[in-house]
């Protein structure tokens, strides 16, 4: 039987559209799939998917990754995708189709669409401790310092980030960071970090202040700044006969006679007497 040409004219483009539609849709589902094989991140217990098929839409499946590491797929059942990068998850997905002829040559496509299962633990002197997740692989210290609530006035300004394996250990100097907007200075965090924000150091003063008791020390801090943050000296006290009790490395106390310029120390105890006159 001869096909009239006429009628080959109307069906030969319709199907080379076709075909093409399919590759161009084939292609950049493979550029999906690159970008998220580069991640260096994981699949974990937990994290939300989404996962489609190219030409079946009944198999578009919103699930999340159970305890177990797997996820119930439609015609092939469970699937472990633990630990696989998204694309290799696709890849295993469009074996079990293919292997059990349901789909013929699938394209699979999975995407991340909420991340449980890579977290980081903020301890210490920060608002909000706990633990949160890495929704993007680039986050960096002040991100995550951010989902905390911030440090709190009596946290330390150089913050200690510990790898999960702790092998590595990094003190991110924040004060600084923020001043000078230098951005390396902004470690990345891991899955399995721990970012920890000590209690800044403190020194003490009492006797004839306004306020006495315990400070924050800031970096070269004088006596006199001291004094000032305690409301300064009393009508009764005088600026003679300061003095410093300073712990020493081996746990002594000396008794140091200051003036209003010396610097301080972290834990020192700062003494104003009162005027004999």
């Amino acid at each position: 039987m001869t096909i009239p040409s006429r009628s080959f004219s109307r069906c030969a483009p319709g199907r080379a559209a076709g075909r093409m539609a399919a590759l161009v849709c084939a292609a950049a589902l493979s550029l999906c799939g690159l970008a998220y094989g580069q991640s260096r991140e994981t699949l974990g217990e937990g994290d939300s998917v989404r996962i489609t098929v190219f030409q079946n839409p009944d198999l578009t499946t919103e699930t999340r990754i159970s305890e177990q590491g797997t996820i119930t797929f439609p015609l092939i059942g469970e699937v472990e995708v633990r630990g696989l990068s998204p694309t290799a998850a696709e890849t295993r997905i469009a074996q079990q189709l293919e292997r059990g002829n349901y789909v013929l040559k699938p394209q699979v496509n999975l995407n991340v669409t909420r991340v449980r299962s890579r977290q980081v633990t903020v301890l210490g002197q920060v608002s909000k401790p706990g633990r949160y997740p890495l929704d993007d692989p680039n986050t960096g210290v002040t991100d995550i310092l951010a989902l905390a609530g911030g440090i709190t006035p009596t946290g330390d300004e150089n913050v200690i980030v510990v790898s999960h394996d702790g092998k590595t250990r990094h003190v991110v100097p924040i004060k600084d960071l923020v001043r000078t907007g230098d951005v390396t200075k902004n470690v990345e965090v891991s899955s399995g970090d721990t970012v920890y924000v000590a209690q800044a150091p403190v020194f003490y003063i009492y006797g004839e202040v306004q306020r006495a008791g315990a400070y924050k020390l800031e970096p070269s801090m004088s006596v006199m700044q001291a004094i000032a943050l305690g409301g300064g000296i009393t009508p009764r006290g005088t600026e003679r006969g300061l003095k410093i009790r300073r712990r020493e490395p081996d746990g002594s106390i000396r008794t140091i006679e200051a003036s209003p310029t010396d610097r301080i120390a972290a834990d020192d105890v700062i003494y104003v007497r009162e005027s004999l006159f």
